[in-house]
């Protein structure tokens, strides 16, 4: 499952950069503020199915190579949004050109690998993702550049597709 925008993206950035978690009711009460004006979609993508025939469940390296399988998977069916891709783009302050040129290329290396693309260009992504994430208070639009206004959180949405990137090799 991939979302443009997750309802606890702030929540969820903070727990991930402070590693504490406040008191629920708290996280509710930040989630409802931003609740307000909150649209997203949701897009659900499927695989074809893994065959579990021949693999000894008592085995360690049987189970842990179906569970690479299993996450090689995964990573190959996620919908590469342009949220995704404006984050993992985006420079502390950039152009709205500069940024549009980054997606793009980053678009290419995605594009090149074979990934479930659900952008087409930089600006398809700009279009779409930058409107959304200043209305989140992620970025801020001022003067013709755009500058990260909450860093944690952009982090949150660039490292959905951190897997996609990632040039290690892969078992």
């Amino acid at each position: 499952m991939a979302y443009d925008l997750v309802l606890e993206d702030h929540v969820l950035a903070r727990q991930r950069v402070k590693r504490t978690q406040r008191p629920f009711s708290r996280e509710v009460a930040e989630m409802v503020r931003y609740a307000v004006g909150y649209t997203s979609r949701a897009f659900v993508s499927f695989g074809a199915p893994i065959p579990l025939a021949g693999i000894d469940p008592e085995s360690r390296r049987a189970v842990l190579d179906l569970s690479h399988t299993v996450m090689r998977a995964i990573g190959r069916a996620y919908k590469v949004l342009p949220t995704a891709v404006v984050a993992s783009a985006m420079r502390p302050s950039t152009t709205r050109r500069e940024l549009e040129q980054r997606a793009d290329a980053l678009i290419e290396t995605l594009r090149a690998s074979g990934v479930n693309l659900g952008v087409t260009s930089g600006a398809h992504a700009l279009d779409a993702a930058l409107e959304p994430l200043v209305s989140r208070g992620i970025l801020v639009v001022n003067r013709g550049r755009v500058r990260v206004r909450n860093r944690n959180v952009l982090r949150y949405y660039a490292r959905s597709i951190d897997h996609l990137l990632d040039s290690r090799p892969r078992r």
